[in-house]
């Protein structure tokens, strides 16, 4: 795993992309690691270890130091490696030489300032580079379209390797194993650097400025700021203040209007609740 912290995090990017100033504003709290982040770290140390294993790659075994570990963290890790087994295996048939990283620290400070992050794996083969992200996590599912943290790390990796390797595309992948979910989204190379030229860049920089507008929406269950930022409080209160103005039945609209935000409301009064007791 990495070491130092990124004020823009790829892991945070869902969230700074949108609410640009947020990221100054988590930065003034102290970071908490939670029973689930630690569950997951754990996992990946058995992940790094399986697939090094699997590659016929020395490593020592870690299960003896891991505290979370369990048999199903053992299917997880075993499943993980096989998987990308299979990539690489897929490759040599093919005729090619797969080149694999393993947690490799990923740079992509080109786009975003001071910008860098680990990937779990990174896989190189016949123009395709491959991002493989493990998830532990069980409660959200994860999906690799349009995922900023996906393509930051691609970013990242083609700023080591394009050039040395002919890549003409990327595919991203999620691994998560406990929602029994594999997702994969490729692209054209090109079009990543689109993306990271015409929007991640001049973002990023606003982000890293503390500057820009307030947004709220699926992302602030992530931040640390989320008990008292004042635009969430705005915003949920906003909707708890619905203007039910005749005809005194709610027509569908209405009712479609508040579900589309219930959820961010409720997360909202329970995190209210959690600073108050």
């Amino acid at each position: 795993m990495s070491n130092g912290h990124a004020l823009l995090s790829a892991s945070a990017s869902h969230r700074w992309l949108h609410c640009t100033p947020s990221a100054r504003l988590a930065e003034q709290y102290p970071d908490e690691t939670s029973e689930f982040a630690a569950e997951g770290t754990e996992a990946h140390e058995l992940c790094e270890y399986k697939l090094k294993l699997a590659l016929g790659i020395k490593a020592q075994n870690p299960t003896n130091t891991l505290t979370r570990y369990c048999e199903e963290m053992e299917a997880c890790a075993n499943g993980y490696a096989a998987y990308i087994l299979e990539i690489v295996e897929a490759a040599k048939q093919s005729g090619g030489a797969p080149v694999v990283l393993i947690e490799q620290r990923l740079d992509f400070s080109a786009y975003v300032p001071e910008g860098f992050g680990t990937g779990d794996c990174v896989v190189i083969t016949n123009g395709t580079l491959h991002v493989i992200d493990y998830k532990h996590g069980q409660g959200v599912l994860v999906e690799a379209e349009d995922n900023p943290q996906m393509m930051l790390y691609a970013l990242g990796a083609l700023h080591m390797f394009d050039g040395i390797y002919d890549i003409d595309q990327v595919a991203m992948t999620i691994y998560q194993p406990r929602r029994e979910n594999i997702s994969t989204w490729t692209i054209p190379k090109a079009a990543l650097y689109q993306w990271a030229k015409e929007t991640l860049k001049r973002t990023a920089e606003t982000a890293f400025a503390g500057e820009g507008e307030f947004a709220c929406g699926d992302w602030c269950r992530w931040c640390a700021a989320k008990f008292e930022c004042r635009a969430r409080a705005e915003a949920n209160l906003a909707l708890a203040a619905y203007d039910f103005q005749p005809p005194a039945l709610l027509e569908d609209s209405d009712i479609e209007a508040i579900l589309g935000q219930l959820d961010d409301l409720t997360s909202w009064a329970n995190d209210i609740k959690q600073i108050a007791d």
